[in-house]
């Protein structure tokens, strides 16, 4: 369809379809009701079967104007859901706080290419609305840019509150140096404008690029771009490069970088992480001079649970918020999670507020007015792609801060107490005390620590349990990722398979993730105490239950390597799955026991707490629930 058509049917119908639409304010399946007293409300923005000229929308990124306009953004897809095809950058604005909107605008139309990833900022000193974003040459099927991608960024403007859009000028000459020759992101997410400071004023956006040798990509570069004079000139400021081996494997790739300025001044910068080896999906850094310079790399957070998505995030008052999904294996389940201390520490997803529990995306925060906060974000049903929603909510709709957990003793050297959480309550156990676990939400998760990731190690995991459930799946330890790419290892009740199974996945250089499993033949759900063991080593994968040794074949690898990491007892690390049952005496080495050991672990007799990487007795709650 000619694009002079394609935009005289958006101007006719879309301006019915988007009343229409609103009117009805849809609340998307997976809702979840207010958490609190405050207030929540979302609708559907963007969608394709409401925005005619259009099969998909995604990457959402939202700014409130100087005169309290909220301008929303979006990537107009025209033939596909795909990421470098013919792709518009498209708006709606709200005069209203986010309550109504305005027809769909096309702020640059790519005409057949990739004009995407808007990453707009405001100019509170003069009003203009900044618009970053990245092109290349489009393609005509769903697949992704050829490498090395000819990405190159461009600059809109607006200066009458985003009713029209200057022409595209491209920033190339400043922002985009030669080796820089790859692929090239803008945002994608609102930049900043510091307010505090000896560079008050100066507006900040996040890009992501790759270095391309001719032959394959070789490295990876997170930078902060800066302006002083409202966007008439741009400098790379803070950089953070890191390299990819020859045969493909880095340790990180900071990408789609957000940032919130601190109450301080500083800016914490937050990205996505991408495959690399270093543990987690999320990755942060700081800057306090204005974007110049990165105060250190950036780290990983290995137990800041998310999949691999572009995340938010919005500062209000002492408080940080964060927007992503809190799966660590798919996109959904959005969540907003909070710090306290400027990023050092985030909510874990238990204590974050859930917007919806179906399939959710890329996001980004705006203040939209007086009290009430906005999340544009991607969401869907059966996809995280679906739509683009808006939701409006009060931040005394957020969980309120939570004090201390109860904890249980960690015995093994150089521990903290690990985390008793949904009211696990002590009973009898094989010696001494142990917990019982209900099912719904209780579990011991341990605080991350430096010693638990086992890696390429040999180990031995040994514990207690007893049940008497005959459905679900009844997990007992897991450490490590979930889903069947993340290096874990685990061991649980399956009941009505009738078995315990043992399983551990790993990652070896760049090789495909492997998985080894030992199962039972029984289920052992008699509500008697029963021994469980996983011993790695020897080339073996090995359990035992009682009396009885099972094993396999080892794989090679890391059981722990890329995704987030976390340790729990009585839970899946994605909380789809509780125990129903006691557990007692859990241990983990970090090499693998002998048979006599093992052996005396069963029975009673004194085993070394050397080498333990964690030694739950089980037998002690401290503070209340």
């Amino acid at each position: 369809m000619p694009s002079s058509l394609r935009a005289r049917l958006r101007s006719t119908l879309t301006a019915v379809l988007t009343a229409a639409a609103l009117l009805a304010l849809p609340s998307p399946a997976g809702a979840q009701p207010a958490q609190s007293e405050g207030r929540f409300e979302q609708q559907v923005l963007f969608k394709a079967s409401q925005d005619p000229g259009y099969a998909c929308f995604r990457i959402p990124a939202v700014v409130k104007t100087k005169k309290g306009t909220l301008l929303a953004f979006a990537e107009g897809r025209v033939l596909n859901c795909g990421d470098a095809a013919d792709i518009d950058i498209v708006v709606k604005r709200s005069t209203d706080g986010g309550r109504t909107w305005s027809p769909l605008q096309v702020v640059n139309e790519g005409a057949g290419d990739t004009h995407g990833n808007p990453a707009p900022i405001v100019d509170r000193r003069t009003g203009r609305i900044l618009l970053a974003e990245t092109y290349n040459t489009g393609r005509t099927d769903s697949a992704s840019c050829s490498v090395p991608c000819d990405r190159t960024p461009h600059l809109q403007y607006s200066d009458d509150d985003g009713l029209s859009w200057s022409a595209p000028r491209d920033l190339s000459p400043q922002i985009l140096p030669p080796d820089w020759n790859s692929w090239y992101a803008t945002g994608p997410v609102h930049g900043i404008q510091l307010t505090r400071g000896r560079h008050a004023g100066r507006l900040v956006f996040g890009v992501n690029t790759e270095t391309w040798n001719g032959s394959r990509v070789t490295a990876n570069h997170a930078a902060l771009i800066t302006s002083d004079d409202g966007g008439d000139h741009w400098h790379i400021g803070a950089t953070d490069s890191w390299p990819i081996a020859d045969d493909g494997t880095y340790r990180q790739k900071p990408s789609e970088l957000t940032l919130a300025e601190r109450e301080d001044g500083s800016i914490l910068v937050s990205g996505r992480g991408q495959d690399g080896t270093d543990l987690g999906h999320r990755t942060q850094t700081v800057s306090r001079d204005g974007g110049s310079s990165f105060v250190a790399p950036f780290r990983d957070l290995p137990d800041l649970y998310a999949p691999q998505v572009q995340g938010s995030m919005l500062r209000i008052g002492d408080r940080i918020l964060l927007a992503c999904p809190g799966d660590p294996d798919r996109r959904r389940t959005m969540m907003i999670r909070s710090s306290y201390d400027g990023g050092r520490t985030w909510d874990s997803v238990d204590r974050g507020t859930v917007v919806t529990t179906d399939w959710s995306g890329y996001s980004d925060l705006v203040r939209a007015d007086g009290d009430t906060v906005g999340l544009l974000y991607e969401g869907g049903a059966v996809d995280a792609r679906d739509e683009i929603r808006f939701a409006r909510f009060t931040e005394d709709w957020l969980q309120p801060r939570r004090g201390p957990d109860p904890t249980t003793p960690d015995r093994a050297p150089g521990t903290r107490p690990a985390a008793v959480l949904g009211g696990a309550r002590q009973t009898d156990g094989v010696f001494g005390g142990a917990l019982e676990f209900d099912g719904t939400d209780d579990a011991v998760r341990l605080p991350y620590q430096q010693q638990l990731p086992l890696g390429s190690k040999d180990f031995t995991a040994s514990l207690w349990f007893r049940y008497t459930a005959t459905t679900g799946e009844q997990p007992l330890l897991w450490m490590g990722g979930i889903g069947t790419s993340q290096p874990q290892v685990w061991l649980r009740g399956e009941p009505a398979s009738n078995r315990i199974q043992g399983l551990i996945t790993v990652r070896d250089g760049a090789s495909a993730p492997q998985s080894a499993y030992v199962r039972t033949s029984g289920a052992y759900n008699d509500g008697q105490w029963h021994h469980l063991a996983l011993r790695r080593g020897g080339g073996r994968l090995t359990l035992f239950i009682d009396d009885t040794e099972l094993s396999t074949a080892d794989v090679p690898g890391s059981v722990s390597r890329n995704s987030p990491f976390g340790v729990h007892i009585g839970q899946r690390m994605d909380s789809r799955a509780f125990f129903t049952g006691a557990i007692d005496d859990v241990r983990v080495y970090d090499r693998a026991l002998g048979d006599d050991e093992i052996t005396a672990l069963r029975t009673g007799a004194p085993v070394s707490a050397r080498d333990t990487v964690l030694w739950l007795p089980m037998d002690r709650v401290s503070g209340s629930h």
